[in-house]
């Protein structure tokens, strides 16, 4: 037999539609096949050539994943008219959907890449903010889209998992009296910079909290308020230091912080998507 030619033709990269064709293919089991793939197509004359190379060939068959209806409605003529057998794996889902939502689809081309796109952002930033996590290496500072500093129990971890979500790559790094922080977060622009601190009370309920979960005794040094007192001076001059912006988070949702941190990079022209 003829080997068979399956013509992948796309908007877009055409990866989905060459997806379909090898899982559909494999249930076959032979290798008596070529899969070429026509992406970016996205005006009638690339689409004619195509058409009409195809229909040269002996044993052809034609998939395609089109949203401009234009197209579509050419490929279906052409494919007609040469008796070409052509599988559109899109129009009739489409449509079911059309129905479905009672909404008419937005026919942009190339959406599903961009889904896939967004979703691998955010898991990229979501690994990046578990590797900066905590000052754990200084060098991710200057890769970062934002670095958030702080005392103990400010935050800073939650939202910067919450911002990782929203595909922002963010690092954090705690402020702790005893350690001069690393040369790397004075190197970073201000505005990439944010810090964040609490009221020294709000700070006690929460670190005596903690040490209770943790199983042991309140009163540790970790908690005292002449200590935590300490601290905050010692961040503030830090703070003042990189010329930061500062957020106080005592009785603010995770959410509402991340609004008031997107609202400042905007304002400071960092693009987000």
């Amino acid at each position: 037999m003829e080997e068979l030619k399956v013509y992948v033709i796309s908007d877009s990269l055409g990866e989905t539609g060459e997806a379909v064709a090898r899982a559909a293919i494999s249930q076959f089991e032979t290798d008596n096949y070529d899969i070429v793939r026509y992406p970016r197509t996205k005006d009638i004359e690339s689409l004619e050539k195509i058409m009409k190379e195809a229909a040269y060939e002996e044993n052809v068959l034609i998939v395609y994943t089109l949203v401009n209806e234009e197209l579509v409605n050419f490929i279906n003529y052409f494919a007609k008219l040469c008796d070409i057998t052509a599988i559109d794996l899109m129009s009739t889902l489409i449509e079911s959907l059309s129905e479905k939502f009672k909404n008419k689809p937005t026919r942009k081309i190339g959406a599903l890449r961009q889904l896939d796109e967004a979703y691998f952002s955010r898991v990229a930033a979501i690994e990046f903010a578990v590797r900066y996590d905590d000052g754990k290496d200084p060098r991710g500072f200057l890769d970062a889209d934002l670095v958030l500093i702080g005392v103990s129990r400010t935050s800073k971890t939650p939202l910067s998992m919450y911002l990782a979500n929203k595909s922002i790559k963010v690092a954090n790094l705690p402020l702790v009296v005893e350690s001069d922080p690393p040369k790397e977060i004075f190197k970073v622009p201000a505005k990439r910079v944010i810090g964040l601190t609490n009221t020294p009370e709000r700070l006690n309920e929460i670190r005596e909290e903690r040490l209770k979960s943790l199983g042991l005794p309140p009163n540790s040094n970790y908690a005292c308020l002449s200590r935590i007192l300490d601290e905050l001076e010692y961040a503030d001059k830090i703070i003042r230091r990189i010329g930061c912006p500062v957020i106080n988070v005592s009785n603010k949702a995770i959410e509402e912080t991340a609004d008031i941190v997107i609202s400042l990079m905007r304002k400071s022209g960092i693009e987000i998507d």
